[in-house]
């Protein structure tokens, strides 16, 4: 087993529609553009060299069994704005890591986050994940520290 975590980043092209938590699209459009982004993630994960290599070596497992994500936005303006209102870009990006065989699942068992982060303006905009391995001692204590929250948030 591998002792030391690795880390990945899926970059996904500027000016690819994405999805935002303030819009108020029909199913059928949102639909559309959720399954682009889980194709496009999946697409850039088998492009990457260094990711599909993982995979090859990862054969039916997945590359990882736990793992951070850091999800960065890149806005096309300066100015304000929420990160976490890109959460269902984040969310169909994560599907696509399941998709292409970087995770087993993406939920709280083997992921934690997206944790969502402004980045820097770039033109058109652009999402960026950064996927972290975590080894399970490391999974374990995020585990352990959201479980001493939730105790003391109930009592």
């Amino acid at each position: 087993m591998n002792t030391t975590p690795r880390a990945y980043t899926i970059t996904l092209p500027p000016n690819i529609p994405l999805l935002n938590a303030n819009q108020r699209l029909h199913h059928s459009p949102r639909a559309r553009i959720t399954d682009q982004i889980r194709s496009k993630t999946m697409e850039l994960c088998s492009e990457d060299p260094i990711i599909r290599a993982a995979l090859v070596t990862a054969g039916d497992q997945p590359v990882m069994r736990h793992a951070y994500i850091l999800g960065i936005v890149h806005p096309k303006k300066l100015g304000r704005f929420d990160p976490p209102n890109w959460y269902p870009t984040f969310k169909a990006m994560v599907d696509g890591l399941v998709d292409a065989g970087m995770l087993e699942d993406d939920d709280h068992t083997r992921v934690i986050g997206p944790d969502m982060r402004p980045g820097t303006k770039v033109p058109g905009g652009r999402i960026v994940l950064v996927i972290q391995e975590l080894l399970p001692a490391q999974h374990a204590a995020f585990q352990f520290a959201s479980q001493q929250w939730t105790q003391a948030v109930a009592s």
